[in-house]
């Protein structure tokens, strides 16, 4: 099964207490691409790019299995540009520049080959844009996944509202969860999102896990302490492609798997923010993430007698 990832592809400036990091290759295409690659190909992606982007990384994207015949790239452009430093505790981040450039004008096109796929990853992006992706494709997939976040909810509620309607599992952060809800409580502020169409419901929380909901279950799934977070630039778009990625290898949308899913999606996120941008998920074999993924399977294995 292949997976539709729709985003960006971009050039980051990356500045934490570790050091710095300029024009790196960046956006949520990359590094949900390369995580998902890891279990699943072709990923499709639907992108936009000018003409400065790197033709290495694009090499380097189809080398692991992405399929590029849905990114565009515009004559003369720029490419999407973002820069931001990090608070020392790497909670917080300020953003420095953000230039949109390409991104601004940009209409998603979905080729023809990519119209029938049933695993879609709608990256964060306008609430309209991925509305457009979804009218594009021949039928109704299987499961469609979305990302987004607060600005959307401040400037683009109603249009994220319509494309809520339409998918199946919606993936953001605690925080997220409360502004878009309008609740404190996360087990209602989960009951109330539910309700605005997303069958299943991820909440990212950082260094303290994720929560998966759906219908009346809950899963747990725990944070893997790290000895350093060097970069968490991409770290929930890394968790989004992992979760896909293992979803479209399997086929399988049990809650079971769900879980299982969400587990692989954390263990990638955790190598990710290892280092800065996407280096360290280059470096990475699908024995490294197994041997993780028992890491994180070993924090929650309680024996009662």
């Amino acid at each position: 099964m292949p997976l539709l990832a729709v985003g960006t592809l971009a050039y980051d400036d990356v500045y934490t207490p570790y050091g710095e990091a300029k024009m790196i290759q960046g956006g949520s295409c990359s590094y949900i691409a390369m995580a998902a690659a890891q279990f699943v190909e072709p990923v499709q992606i639907v992108s936009v790019i000018g003409e400065d982007f790197k033709e290495e990384y694009l090499t380097d994207l189809k080398r692991r299995g992405a399929d590029l015949e849905g990114v565009e790239t515009i004559a003369g452009g720029k490419s999407f540009y973002w820069a931001g430093r990090y608070h020392d505790d790497m909670m917080g981040r300020d953003t420095l520049d953000t230039q949109l450039n390409v991104l601004a004008d940009f209409d998603p096109k979905v080729p023809e080959s990519y119209r029938n796929t049933d695993y879609i990853m709608l990256g964060n992006l306008t609430p309209a844009v991925q509305s457009r992706v979804l009218d594009q494709l021949d039928h109704r997939p299987k499961l469609v996944a979305l990302d987004t976040m607060n600005f959307w909810m401040d400037v683009a509620l109603d249009d994220l509202k319509v494309v809520l309607k339409r998918i199946d599992i919606l993936i953001i952060n605690d925080e997220e969860a409360r502004q878009l809800s309008g609740e404190l409580s996360l087990l209602t502020a989960a009951a109330k999102i539910v309700e605005m169409g997303p069958k299943i419901l991820i909440i990212k929380k950082g260094e303290h896990g994720a929560l998966l909901f759906e219908q009346d279950k809950v899963f747990s799934a725990p944070a893997l302490l790290l000895p350093e977070v060097v970069d968490p630039t991409g770290a929930g778009d890394t968790f989004a492609g992992g979760l896909m990625g293992y979803l479209a290898a399997s086929d399988d949308t049990s809650f079971e798997n769900l879980k299982r899913a969400v587990i692989y999606g954390s263990a990638m996120a955790s190598f990710v923010v290892e280092d800065f941008g996407p280096r360290r998920l280059r470096e990475l074999d699908r024995a490294q993430i197994d041997k993780r993924v028992q890491r994180f399977v070993s924090l929650t294995n309680v024996a009662f007698h």
